[in-house]
């Protein structure tokens, strides 16, 4: 029970502050240890995963495979012979040409020939109407065996001139006037025979024979027209085929090379190709070389001759000529695909027995359609990349896909090529 004496104590005396609450101090601490334990879990967490996170990224680079091969395609260069050829655009050329025409007026009555067929010399193509020629012929035999019998008397008269004038019974003057008489009659006997001979002749001429073997061409008239000597078109053309020529051009730059080979007595070989380059046509040999040089175009004209035994060449067809000027004989040859280009050298990609490449500098002096022949840097049996050149390093690790023909033992073109290409 609080006294007065107390209360007044209580009143009068100043306030003291309150002792802290013990449990506070408590809270404050468990919240720390909390906030640790959080952060030893969050950094523990942090290492475990980055730890899983390094593990999973070293299993995964051991499980992954070694850099992949390039794939690549090779072929095996080989020992061969190739052609050193001459290319120019050619044009195929009969030798001989011939429209056929008539040499007498009048009714074409038959046309013995078909169009495009092939003639021989000889062969009756049309044939005129003989019968006014016949006539003609006709009145000059009846004219001449007149004028045979004037002549048998006037030789008959000058005989008896002859013995009346060595009897002195006829004057000089008329035995001379009759020798004249009978060589005046043996003149016409002449002319005559010339007549008849013409007449004879008009008949032949009404059978045209083709003058050479080859092709005739399209009819220019049907058979029941009037046809003349003057006309122009005549009645077809016929061309020889067999053998024909073919003219082509060459660079004013390479004839030293070809007339010394001809001087030498070789005949040179000359191909006729299509205009793709891609199937020969015929193999012909070269004739002769014009007399001078085209100053347009720097070029000379060749003229080569083809049997044309399989009438593969026309008249007026555009070819592909390839003179085979010379021929380099075991030689190293590969793909031309397989050569690349720097601004130093040329160079291949050579594959190793590890099926990695080497770089190997070359010296290539001939191109012939897509085959190339090195002179030096390779040898027969090196494999070459052909195909796969762009990602390929020295040394990288190759794989093998397919592999393309080796080298041919000859120069021949295969594919589409431009011609083929000496390169000095």
């Amino acid at each position: 029970m609080t006294t007065p004496e107390t209360r007044a104590t209580t009143l009068h005396e100043p306030a003291t502050k309150r002792s802290p609450n013990p449990v506070q101090p408590r809270k404050k601490r468990g919240v720390w240890v909390w906030f640790a334990v959080l952060f030893v879990i969050a950094l523990s967490s942090y290492y475990l995963v980055r730890r899983n996170s390094q593990n999973a990224a070293a299993t995964k680079s051991a499980a992954r495979p070694a850099a992949r091969a390039i794939p690549v395609v090779t072929a095996t260069a080989a020992r061969g012979s190739m052609g050193v050829y001459l290319n120019g655009l050619g044009l195929a050329t009969a030798f001989n040409t011939v429209i056929v025409r008539t040499r007498v007026d009048g009714e074409l009555i038959k046309v013995a020939f078909e169009e495009g067929q092939l003639v021989h010399a000889g062969d009756l193509i049309a044939k005129i109407d003989p019968r006014p020629y016949q006539v003609q012929l006709e009145q000059a035999e009846g004219q001449m065996a007149r004028d045979e019998a004037t002549l048998n008397n006037a030789k008959v008269d000058l005989t008896r001139y002859q013995v009346l004038m060595s009897q002195d019974a006829i004057p000089k003057q008329q035995l001379d006037t009759q020798v004249a008489t009978v060589r005046q009659s043996e003149g016409a006997i002449k002319s005559d025979q010339a007549t008849i001979d013409s007449a004879k002749l008009q008949l032949v001429y009404c059978d045209i024979h083709s003058p050479l073997s080859g092709r005739i061409g399209l009819r220019m008239v049907d058979q029941g027209n009037m046809v003349h000597a003057a006309d122009v078109n005549g009645l077809a053309a016929i061309t020889q085929l067999q053998p024909i020529a073919v003219i082509f051009n060459i660079a004013e730059d390479n004839l030293p090379a070809v007339t010394q080979k001809m001087r030498a007595g070789a005949r040179l070989s000359v191909e006729a190709w299509d205009r793709d380059m891609k199937n020969k046509l015929a193999s012909g040999m070269l004739l002769t070389i014009d007399n001078q040089v085209d100053q347009t175009t720097g070029t000379v004209r060749f003229k080569a001759s083809f049997p044309n035994e399989d009438d593969k060449l026309f008249p007026n067809q555009f070819v592909n000529a390839r003179l085979l000027l010379d021929t380099k004989r075991n030689v190293v040859i590969v793909p031309a695909a397989a050569i690349q280009r720097s601004p130093d050298s040329m160079y291949v990609y050579v594959v190793k027995s590890d099926n990695t490449v080497d770089v190997r500098n070359i010296v290539s002096s001939l191109t012939e359609g897509d085959q190339s022949a090195v002179d030096k840097g390779l040898e027969a049996g090196d494999v070459v990349v052909i195909d796969g050149v762009d990602k390929l390093q020295p040394g990288a690790k190759v794989s093998v896909g397919g592999k393309g023909n080796a080298a041919p033992k000859g120069g021949h073109p295969a594919g589409k090529s431009a011609g083929a290409s000496h390169k000095g």
